[in-house]
């Protein structure tokens, strides 16, 4: 097959948000919209000189897969050497970012509008993870809608159309060189790595009990978004959960007209199942699987603050923080500060970032220079 440069026309509204470039979906069925997006995030790799793995998935909203072709035909046209696939186009975004870290990827391009409806008149979107499996900075971005602007052409291949309803690898001859393409399972990478980071038999003892009968009853509600094969896999597999407590678990083009943003108006049946039930805990996840809801007996709202700091104050009993430990913590500017409070009791420096996943990122990187830099001073 054979690269052909096709002739385009700038679209001036492609600036990228703190979570990517969302838009309704008939924007970006528009002309070329698509198209422009992508071939401009590929000029950013081919600035740094980057041409090895990127990873391509998304939440199963409407448009997905249609988009997931379209990605495939422009990045084996720009140089691109392999790409990894999620089966049916389904990818929550932390196992994207799993994956990019896995394999030693360039990168990952996330089709989702994250907690936004789906469907034909409702929202897509595409973010950008970078080679630590994180959101793309700021500075990336910028240059992303740089390229936007000034785009006159892009690259695509289009005879290429990947099956990607069934797991398999593609050896495809472009021009005078070879592109794999490789449709994998989108669950493994992510559960493996689940079970090396929490304690998996001491969980399902909780939920199982000794007899194998559920003792500690959960209920998990996936509104239909990408997490419904990871919870199936997770809970009713890996933790031996009867399969009744995992609900609106098909990743569906519209979420089956469910809104799939975890709160207490979107989650409202799986609430009201806790409190009228006889379940001890339950928990929503948004549509690509990165924001979550906890609820308790008797449907006490957890707050993802209170999570974060009861997971802070529990990490010597997490397999995985017990073999790296922890260099600090970081909470969002508008949350509450209870993480501050297990901060000044473990002596664990406390960081607050703006609001937004990739500024946890940043941090991340000034949290360990301060670190550094406070041990020479002591």
């Amino acid at each position: 097959m054979h690269t052909t440069t096709l002739q385009t026309k700038v679209y001036n509204d492609q600036k990228p948000g703190t979570s990517g470039l969302r838009k309704p979906v008939k924007v970006f069925q528009q002309e070329h919209y698509t198209e422009n997006f992508i071939q401009s995030i590929l000029e950013v790799f081919k600035e740094d000189q980057l041409n090895g793995t990127l990873v391509v998935g998304g939440d199963g909203r409407y448009y997905c897969k249609e988009a997931v072709q379209i990605i495939i035909q422009i990045a084996v046209a720009n140089g691109i050497k392999h790409l990894i696939i999620g089966k049916d186009g389904i990818f929550s975004t932390p196992a994207v970012s799993t994956i990019i870290r896995k394999y030693k990827a360039i990168g990952g391009i996330v089709l989702t509008a994250s907690h936004n409806p789906g469907g034909p008149n409702a929202d897509f979107g595409i973010k950008l993870n970078c080679a630590n499996g994180g959101p793309a900075p700021d500075n990336v971005t910028e240059r992303i809608f740089a390229f936007t602007k000034s785009l006159k052409s892009y690259n695509i291949v289009t005879g290429i159309h990947v099956d990607i309803g069934k797991i398999q690898s593609h050896h495809v001859q472009i021009d005078t060189q070879t592109c794999v393409i490789d449709v994998i399972d989108s669950v493994d990478d992510y559960v493996t790595l689940m079970k090396e980071i929490f304690d998996f038999p001491t969980i399902k003892k909780l939920l199982c009990g000794e007899s194998g009968s559920n003792q500690f009853r959960i209920l998990v509600d996936c509104l239909n978004g990408v997490t419904g094969p990871y919870a199936n896999r997770i809970f009713e597999v890996e933790l031996r959960v009867n399969k009744d407590c995992i609900v609106h678990s098909t990743p569906l083009e519209d979420f089956g007209g469910l809104h799939p943003d975890p709160n207490l108006t979107y989650a409202a049946d799986m609430v009201n199942t806790v409190k009228n039930g006889t379940y001890d805990m339950g928990a929503a996840f948004d549509g690509d699987g990165d924001r979550n809801m906890i609820i308790g007996k008797n449907a006490i709202f957890v707050t993802p603050s209170d999570s974060l700091a009861v997971l802070a104050s529990h990490l010597k009993i997490i397999p995985y923080f017990q073999k790296t430990g922890i260099k600090g913590y970081a909470r969002s500017m508008p949350t509450s500060s209870a993480i501050d409070q297990v901060a000044k009791q473990t002596g664990v420096p406390c960081f607050e970032v703006p609001t937004g996943w990739k500024y946890f990122g940043n941090n991340f990187i000034l949290s360990n220079n301060v670190f550094v830099q406070s041990l020479q001073r002591t």
